[in-house]
């Protein structure tokens, strides 16, 4: 595939959920007025069909002056303004690194720069890693094994896989964002639980000690300051990953009651240590694991904590997974809670949900985990692993074994398969720059159906759209912004991308 530069056209609806609509694609009436005159720009274009005929191919749209008022006109509107956009990324684990680096020097060079740059790629933007092991590290550890935060220190892992390869990552885009989440504590910091405060030697499982919380909160201040070091900025971390589920091969349970003390005392360190580093709540299922006394976990902990604790305003909204429950909980938090953010932080392909058939996921993914998630206030969108090899490694006993990376490698360690993930971040980073406002827009005419799409004014001024068409017929367009329109098609069962 040809390195890409970036995308362009536009689309949205204004509901808060999936954004469907249809269009009409009549030849346009008689009578609308004089043939429109060229405005001597054009439209950039990406679109990815379910079948693999066209796999992020560009093409270019001539604009026209004015507004065309045929009855398949979509317009968009930027009076209606949603939330600012941080970015799309993966995950950067031990595995996709370990994979990454058996790459030769130009091919792993050739692959991130198609995939980070904004110039010569589809500018990903942001980036997710572990405070410490994940189920896709070499083993299970943490920054301080011993006893004593004296102890700390970064593991092989960081120091020899993820920092290397997020350096080559910032050095062609270095505006990209990271974000990052402990899967556990150190295992002294551990008990059963808080009641009796008994030992838990164990990587699965446990409770944060209470006593320890202030140390705890000092161990991400060390990280930070670390990744610092080593040139690297921490812009986002969690307090937890998925903290309702004790079964992963490294896991600490930190239900709502537990994580809302323990967020006062990490915003308070940040703020001591003149951090400003965004904490974002939970990081889990949109189903908190059908756990009764959970459901809503993120509005329960800003409750309890109020808005008058020292660093609170770093506390700035909470992250979800999709591994459980229906994403319209997006919109359900963001109703009871709509001054703080969200961000969609994890989701996976893999055996369970056929993750290497494109012609399945790519419609799935696009309307569930990317426009769906936007269009429901999310500022970010992250799926897992970038790359795991063929044989869905390397990985940890207790992981997950049956995930696909976005990217699968082959064992030659050059041949490279991209499936949906790695489809549908690139069609929304290509065209959708950080810091670009979600828009509306108002519609014309619309009678087929089978669109779901979202809109965006990106910081230069230009316009994005996505579009997805999960029909089986080609659907024809017009796009305006009201001074200016241009036509495109969007096949059947595809996705595109525009940017004009």
């Amino acid at each position: 595939m040809s390195i890409l530069s970036i995308a362009t056209a536009l689309l949205l609806s204004t509901t808060a959920c999936t954004n469907s609509a249809s269009i009409d694609d009549s030849p346009r009436p008689a009578g609308q007025g004089s043939e429109p005159t060229p405005a001597g720009k054009v439209a950039t274009i990406y679109t990815t069909t379910g079948s693999g005929a066209q796999l992020l191919n560009m093409t270019k749209a001539e604009i026209f002056n004015g507004n065309n008022m045929a009855p398949s006109t979509i317009i968009v509107d930027p009076t209606q303004q949603f939330q600012t956009m941080d970015g799309f990324g993966f995950a950067i684990t031990y595995s996709t690194c370990y994979n990454l680096l058996k790459m030769s020097a130009d091919d792993r060079a050739a692959f991130l720069k198609q995939t980070y740059s904004e110039t010569e790629g589809y500018g990903v933007s942001y980036a997710r890693i572990s405070i410490g092991c994940n189920d896709f590290s070499s083993t299970e550890y943490s920054l301080c094994d011993e006893p004593g935060l004296e102890n700390f220190r970064l593991y092989t892992d960081e120091t020899q896989y993820v920092i290397p390869i997020l350096k080559e990552i910032l050095d062609i885009n270095p505006n990209v964002k990271i974000i990052a989440a402990p899967w556990t504590c150190p295992k002294w910091m551990k008990v059963a639980d808080i009641d009796t405060k008994k030992a838990f030697d164990s990587w699965t499982d446990g409770h944060l000690n209470p006593d320890y919380r202030k140390d705890y909160a000092q161990y991400f201040v060390k990280f930070i300051a670390a990744m610092k070091q080593q040139g690297i900025n921490i812009y986002a971390v969690s307090p937890q990953n998925e903290p309702l589920n004790k079964a992963n091969c490294a896991s600490l349970y930190m239900p709502w009651q537990e994580e809302a003390p323990f967020v006062a005392e990490l915003a308070s360190a940040f703020k001591k240590n003149g951090i400003v580093t965004k904490i974002y709540l939970f990081d889990h299922n949109y189903n908190y694991d059908n756990i009764e006394d959970q459901q809503d976990y993120p509005v329960k902990v800003y409750n309890a904590l109020g808005n008058e604790f020292e660093g609170s305003e770093l506390v700035v909204g909470s992250a979800y997974h999709d591994y459980g429950g229906k994403n319209t909980e997006l919109t359900d938090i963001h109703t009871q809670a709509p001054d703080k953010e969200l961000i969609f932080s994890e989701s996976s392909i893999g055996t369970w949900n056929d993750g290497r058939n494109l012609s399945k996921r790519l419609m799935e993914d696009m309307k569930n985990v990317t426009l769906g998630t936007v269009n429901q206030w999310c500022k970010a969108v992250l799926v897992w692993n970038l790359m795991l090899d063929m044989n869905m490694g390397p990985n940890l006993d207790g992981g997950c074994q049956t995930c696909f990376g976005a990217v699968d490698i082959s064992m030659d360690y050059k041949t490279i398969t991209r499936n949906s993930h790695y489809y549908v971040i690139s069609h929304m980073a290509s065209v959708v720059r950080p810091d670009a406002q979600r828009i509306g827009v108002t519609q014309r005419s619309l009678t087929k159906n089978g669109l779901v799409y979202s809109a965006f004014r990106n910081p230069d001024g230009s316009y994005a759209t996505v579009v997805l068409n999960n029909s089986d017929e080609n659907i024809t367009a017009v796009i305006s912004d009201g001074q200016n329109h241009f036509r495109t098609v969007v096949p059947a069962q595809s996705v595109v991308s525009c940017k004009w």
